[in-house]
């Protein structure tokens, strides 16, 4: 079997910082007949804390997986590690959540077509009706949770239901107009990403491009983030801007911001599918 077409792990592994923690890792990995064909790591020296992402595969191919997994319990015990094996193969399962706006989801649905975001679409859930055709055309099962303020705790259980019985692993807010309970946002803590617009200053309310205009800005960005309790403040994980001028009108701004949105969103999406994020306190480390 050819290096191409040889099956691939990921490896992630968070854990202190000290000495011999990569010597250890590879050498672990040789002594399973493992090459590795990527690498990339970051010791972060104000928290104390070691991070790395390892692409690998078996020399012949093929191998077991999890004897490898569990052999290497003793590497995690000796250094404290978070370690988790991912197979490249298999595409990670994902609800993209929305509302009325298309960009965002019509982006995703366009790049998974290309092949550039490898994930499997276990459902589009919205509070809207008016993003069905999409679901449908796609032939991607649609889910309508309509929320007001009576049916709001009722239709979270049910999407954590819907999240655990498909079991996926993450939830990307496409544009999803709806504020997250804090329960929901602990549950989801550390897989659902959401994106915003963002801007120098920031505008916060109704119609933002509007009063982006208003105030002359001359960046227009959008930052696309872990969903936290604290409303568009998780941590980041990808921010767009594009310069623009005295020229541009709101509907102007309003375009350039749907355009720094599908990619912003896009970027992160791939990065956390790819397994390349790491959540460090209230930052992200990610390899890109």
């Amino acid at each position: 079997m050819s290096k191409d077409t040889a099956k691939q792990y990921v490896l992630k592994i968070r854990c202190p910082a000290t000495s011999g923690i990569v010597a250890a890792i590879s050498g672990y990995l040789a002594a399973k007949q493992c090459y590795i064909s990527e690498m990339a790591q970051y010791d972060d020296e104000t928290t104390g804390q070691f991070f790395t992402r390892i692409v690998f595969r078996f020399n012949q191919g093929n191998g077991d997986i999890e004897d490898l997994k569990q052999g290497f319990e003793a590497v995690k015990a000796q250094f404290n590690m978070q370690a988790n094996f991912y197979d490249c193969a298999k595409p990670m399962k994902v609800i993209i959540m929305v509302s009325k706006f298309d960009h965002c989801l019509l982006n995703l649905l366009y790049r998974h077509h290309k092949g550039e975001l490898d994930f499997e679409i276990t459902a589009i859930v919205s509070n809207h009706l008016d993003l069905r055709p999409i679901a449908e055309r796609e032939g991607i099962r649609f889910i309508y949770l309509p929320v007001t303020k009576d049916t709001k705790e009722q239709q979270e259980a049910e999407l954590l239901k819907i999240v655990d019985e498909t079991q996926t692993e993450l939830v990307i807010l496409a544009r999803y107009m709806q504020i997250l309970s804090d329960n929901l946002c602990k549950q989801l803590a550390g897989r659902a990403i959401n994106i915003h617009h963002s801007f120098l200053p920031g505008f916060k309310g109704a119609k933002p491009y509007h009063q982006a205009f208003e105030r002359g800005v001359k960046l227009i960005g959008a930052t696309a983030h872990f969903v936290t309790a604290d409303l568009d403040e998780g941590p980041i994980i990808e921010q767009e801007v594009q310069r623009v001028d005295h020229a541009y009108l709101p509907d102007d701004l309003v375009a350039v911001g749907r355009d720094t949105e599908t990619v912003a969103l896009s970027k992160a999406v791939k990065y956390f599918v790819e397994h390349r994020v790491f959540l460090n306190d209230d930052r992200t480390v990610v390899f890109k």
